[in-house]
């Protein structure tokens, strides 16, 4: 039978027979193939980031060449992928990497919280996965599992709790083989919360630990984790000016470095559709021409996105004064705004 002292090793002889090991970041010990994955997999599901990790891989093989690349291409290549920040912060690693660490990553997990963007649970996987640091990460998958297996029931939205929790899961590490252990058992306790302790319909049948899981003896499984603060949602009404040329050039602006959309290259943003139009001459509201409303969900907010067409016949018709007036930006080709860092709704309204 399992027990809680043989917690990690049964995770580490399951996920060696039965865990995944066909992802394009596995069979890696290289520390940076492993932090842009961990980044990348925050808040998005695998299947997704397989062709984001690829396109980084492939467009910066190392740190190095991260390191020197320049925020807009580097957002440009996330676009799509939501939450930005992470983008922003993983860049700002990168060079931190390379200018304090001489384009080595650091081998501890305390070292590696040091670096943008870099929290407790990511900065363990790295060190375990690349380095068989014995240390416990703890991500919405992990805690599912532990939460289920040990009965759980205290309320994680607690800060106290989670601290508890993270205290309990360093104690259910393997006893065997520490090192090399390690890596097996961080991507297979992951693999778990994966594959068969899912958030809806877990397959307690055939999960290793089922004969000592205090969830599955309950029959209710789905009662872990405990979690009662539920995030408070807004909504906002947004107006987008969608100005472009017959050619297909649109006028573009860049984010500030804070907010929503931060840093990314958008349609000029106005709070209604009056301030749009005050922003323009008189002569030109005329020619303005409102498109369907619709909804974009984040995590903390809807954005009801207002988009209103503006065709010029040339560039040369935005003059400098009304340019200003609706936001500095710049004319960009049809042909270039698909590399830029583009809000998902804005690519979507680029494209038609």
């Amino acid at each position: 039978m399992t027990t809680k002292m043989s917690f990690g090793d049964t995770v580490v002889a399951w996920q060696k027979k039965h865990g995944r090991h066909d992802l394009p970041w596995q069979n890696t010990q290289d520390p940076y193939a492993v932090w842009l994955s961990e980044i990348m997999l925050q808040q998005t599901q695998v299947v997704t980031v397989r062709d984001y990790f690829a396109r980084f891989m492939q467009r910066f093989p190392t740190v190095a060449d991260l390191a020197a690349a320049h925020q807009d291409e580097v957002l440009g290549l996330w676009s799509g992928l939501g939450y930005y920040s992470r983008a922003r912060n993983m860049h700002r690693a990168a060079q931190d990497v390379v200018a304090l660490h001489g384009g080595v990553f650091p081998r501890s997990a305390e070292a590696l919280q040091t670096l943008p963007g870099i929290g407790r649970s990511t900065a363990a996987a790295v060190a375990s996965l690349c380095f068989g640091e014995p240390i416990a990460i703890l991500d919405g998958n992990v805690k599912r599992v532990l939460t289920r297996y040990l009965g759980f029931q205290e309320d994680l939205a607690s800060s106290r709790v989670e601290k508890d929790l993270w205290a309990i899961a360093q104690t259910l590490l393997p006893q065997r083989g520490v090192t090399q252990a390690m890596p097996h058992y961080t991507q297979g306790v992951m693999d778990l919360g994966a594959t068969l302790c899912t958030p809806k319909k877990p397959q307690c049948e055939q999960c290793p630990l089922g004969q000592a899981c205090v969830a599955k003896a309950e029959g209710q499984p789905e009662r872990y984790p405990v979690k009662t603060r539920k995030l408070k949602r807004s909504s906002e009404q947004l107006w987008l000016l969608q100005a472009q040329t017959a050619k297909g050039d649109v006028w573009l602006i860049q984010r500030p470095q804070t907010g929503v959309w931060a840093g990314l290259y958008c349609l000029p943003v106005f709070d209604s559709f009056e301030a749009l139009q005050v922003a323009l001459p008189q002569p030109y509201r005329g020619q303005l021409r409102e498109g369907g409303a619709f909804k974009h969900v984040l995590t903390h907010k809807d954005l009801h996105l207002h988009p209103v067409h503006w065709l010029l016949p040339n560039a040369a018709k935005l003059g400098a004064s009304i340019a200003e007036s609706i936001g500095p930006g710049q004319w960009v080709a049809a042909a270039d705004w698909p590399a830029l860092g583009l809000p998902a709704p804005v690519r979507k309204l680029l494209a038609g």
